[in-house]
């Protein structure tokens, strides 16, 4: 019988969801979590590893001689050696686009919490505020419509392609910075080069991979490019963006907003500056994390390990 260990099964599953369809494929062992120094003793008698976040590089491999498969629970494959798996003849799968709705679902949760303010005037009314008003009605924030603001996104991928189509349903403009043809863009996307959309965007979302181009692409000097009622959204990947130059940012009100899902450091330390920011909205990273795109992730998972042991692997990174 074929032997798979998920290594961090918590997050994809804790407890709301079954692991029913992988059961029928082998001898499935969940753990919760995993330690670095846990990885090779738990999946030593594995053919199939399933990991989240815990790493398995080369070292972990050379110590797993029954080790066939890794699937990456994630669209993310940097937690494994790819070069080292393909020497080893190891195939390794991932989960492409199960979380497209749920993460631009986010993206526009934040915005509107930074223009509607829903959250703070619901935590005000349950201590009275409104019942204690004079007037009908009352507002102690600014509220904005974002109608005929411009959403200036980097990167049109999947997520990236959604916001924009939610971004205009909403009624705003949409530019974007994509290595995608101009010519192959819908007419209501506008292609911008970087500086042309940091200087003009209402609301600037980030969609782009983290390479060593795109690392700290916010930073000092292109915050000051940018308007000082911009609002910055990151649901993307943490390094993205310099985290003191946007702490910064928002105390000398260069920014209006920062909103974020994910922060270089996860989960972050408690001196993390944005964690202080009045204006700093963060989550931790849930934006994939809704029942619907846990589901289509776990059988999404569970297909690709069913067609690898069918002898027809898919998902193949």
């Amino acid at each position: 019988m074929v032997r798979i260990v998920i290594l961090d099964g918590y997050t994809a599953n804790p407890g709301d969801l079954s692991w029913k369809e992988l059961e029928a494929l082998g001898q499935v062992t969940v753990y919760e979590r995993t330690k670095p120094e846990e990885t090779v003793a738990r999946a030593a008698e594995a053919d199939v590893v399933l990991t989240n976040k815990v790493i398995i590089g080369k070292a972990e491999m050379e110590q797993l001689p029954h080790l066939q498969y890794i699937g990456v629970l994630a669209t993310g494959y940097n937690v494994v050696d790819i070069k080292a798996a393909h020497e080893r003849g190891i195939i390794v799968t991932n989960v492409p686009a199960y979380s497209t709705e749920s993460v631009a679902q986010m993206v526009f949760a934040h915005l509107l919490t930074v223009t509607n303010r829903t959250e703070h005037y619901a935590i005000q009314n349950r201590a009275g505020r409104w019942t204690n008003n004079p007037d009908f009605s009352y507002s102690d924030t600014v509220l904005t419509e974002i109608a005929g603001k411009t959403m200036g996104i980097v990167g049109l991928g999947n997520i990236g392609s959604r916001v924009a189509q939610i971004a205009l349903a909403f009624g705003m403009k949409v530019k974007a910075f994509t290595s995608k043809a101009a010519e192959t863009l819908p007419e209501s996307i506008q292609k911008a080069d970087m500086q042309e959309l940091f200087s003009s965007s209402d609301v600037l979302s980030l969609h782009c991979p983290l390479t060593d181009n795109t690392k700290h692409l916010i930073n000092a000097e292109t915050i000051g490019l940018m308007k000082d009622t911009s609002i910055v959204i990151n649901t993307g990947r943490g390094p993205l963006v310099d985290d003191q130059a946007v702490a910064d940012a928002l105390e000398n009100k260069r920014i209006t907003a920062y909103c974020a899902d994910v922060l270089t450091e996860e989960p972050p330390k408690a001196d993390n500056p944005l964690l202080k920011q009045q204006n700093a909205y963060i989550t931790p990273h849930i934006a994939w994390a809704t029942v619907e795109a846990r589901v289509r992730l776990i059988q999404i998972a569970t297909d690709n390990v069913s067609a690898f042991l069918n002898g027809n692997p898919q998902n193949v990174v």
